[in-house]
């Protein structure tokens, strides 16, 4: 099993692009970049916040679980 993170589903149905979610966010464009391509070692509670408030959805929305 791996952890999927789907940013780009919910950056694509709010119509955001991934600089606006950085500057809503406080967070980098190249951290953003890395968690959205799955190559970050993790995620601060305080991160996932703001960017669930950013995207105005919940974590279950951008992280996801399926087999490998």
């Amino acid at each position: 099993m791996k952890i999927v993170i789907n940013i780009d589903v919910m950056l694509a149905k709010r119509k955001m692009k991934l600089n606006e979610l950085s500057e809503k966010v406080g967070v980098s464009v190249t951290n953003l970049s890395l968690l959205k391509t799955g190559k970050a070692k993790g995620v601060r509670f305080n991160t996932l916040l703001a960017i669930c408030k950013a995207l105005d959805c919940k974590p279950g929305d951008i992280i996801d679980i399926e087999d490998a």
